[in-house]
Order: structure tokens, then sequence, then C-alpha cells
């Protein structure tokens, strides 16, 4: 590392938080892997989706509950299990009104 930047960092006195360290115990969160083999419910709702539709609807209640809260990493998965639910609503009302009609 250049001397002059090593000079200006202990001059401005800045630390590098360290990982697992107390004050930022938030920094840990992410060391653990996601349920459902590594790819988080949202994911795995998802996938698991196209075979069984209620699983959309199942994983978008958890995402209007808030579950991603406890772990963000969840919030992309459970907001596309939320799109993939409302695409396949308006496909089923539109094949039941093709039907009917």
């Amino acid at each position: 590392m250049n001397q002059a930047l090593l000079k200006d960092r202990k001059h401005h006195n800045q630390e590098d938080p360290l990982i697992g360290d107390e004050a930022h115990g938030q920094l840990g969160i992410f060391a653990k892997p996601l349920p459902c083999f590594g790819c988080g419910i949202g994911w795995f709702s998802f996938l698991l989706g196209f075979v069984f539709p209620l699983l959309w609807y199942y994983a978008t209640i958890l995402y209007f509950g808030n579950y991603y809260q406890k772990d963000p990493r969840e919030r992309a998965g459970l907001a596309a299990n939320a799109i993939a639910a409302l695409i396949f609503t308006v496909a089923l009302l539109i094949a039941l009104a093709v039907i009917l009609l």
C-alpha cells in the first residue's frame, strides 16, 4: 500500500470493520446459507410453482407478510412469486372466460 495513503488513513483515524465484530453484528448474518438447498424459500417456491402453482400463492403471502425482514436475500425470490401468482391468476381467469363463454 502506498505510504502516503497509509499516512492519510492514520491521520483520519479510519478503521475497517471486522467481519463478525460485535459493533457490526449484522455483517455476519449473510454467512449462513439460505434454506431449501441454498436458493432460499422464494426461488425454491418459484421453481416448484411451475408444477404446483399453489406454492406461488404461499410465497406471495410470505412476501406481503414481510418474511424477507428476517433475511433480505429472500426478497427478490418472494417478489418473483407474487408476480408469477398475478400472471397465473390473470391467465386462469381469461381461460375460464373463454371456456364458459
